[in-house]
């Protein structure tokens, strides 16, 4: 009788501390992996969309090409100059953009960006060369947007030759939701 009383014992001891030892992993670590702002801070991609349209935070986008340049030329043929560093490869990424209901259209415009990324998770911000023959941001006063009508924007980047086999896409962001859209060629 002994025997099995600590036998009984010794199992509700160990069946308590695995309890214990598992509620103390969840309390510990709940924190790290529901925190959805440090892990959209960290870069995480959301969803991965070929091509698109993908509607992001009330704006529909549509990548139509992506390519890589050594110049660029102005309207009148003359080259455009980015102050990028000696051995860099100009990326022009061409986009349809539609403002959808719900996005507030200021003076005709509207704030829309996107970043170039690589397989490394490296980023390069859009430039915004003067006199290039596409719009290149939503809120140009020659190219004024109206309400569920596309329109082709472009986007323009300096990065290193060196990163140019890696380039996956580029990636559209609602800093509101947290969400990150990937679009690939």
């Amino acid at each position: 009788m002994r025997l099995a009383s600590r036998a009984s014992r010794l199992t509700v001891q160990i069946a308590l501390l695995v309890a214990l030892l598992a509620a103390a992993t969840i309390i510990l670590l709940r924190p790290y992996l529901t925190d959805t702002e440090r892990i959209y801070e960290e870069g995480r991609i959301d969803q991965v969309v070929s091509q698109g349209p993908v509607t992001v935070a009330h704006v529909e986008w549509k990548l139509d090409s992506l390519k890589a340049y050594t110049t660029l030329l102005d309207k009148d043929g003359e080259a455009i100059e980015l102050g990028g560093p000696a051995g860099s490869t100009i990326i022009v990424a061409t986009l349809t953009v539609t403002p959808r209901e719900g996005l507030f259209l200021k003076d005709k415009g509207f704030s829309c960006e996107a970043t170039l990324r690589d397989t490394h998770g490296n980023t390069w911000d859009g430039q915004q060369p003067f006199d290039y023959p596409l719009p290149t941001y939503c809120g140009d006063d020659d190219f004024p947007f109206t309400m569920n009508k596309p329109r082709q924007i472009a986007q323009v980047y300096v990065v290193p030759k060196s990163a140019v086999p890696n380039l996956t896409g580029v990636t559209i962001e609602d800093f509101s939701a947290h969400r990150r859209v990937l679009i690939t060629p």
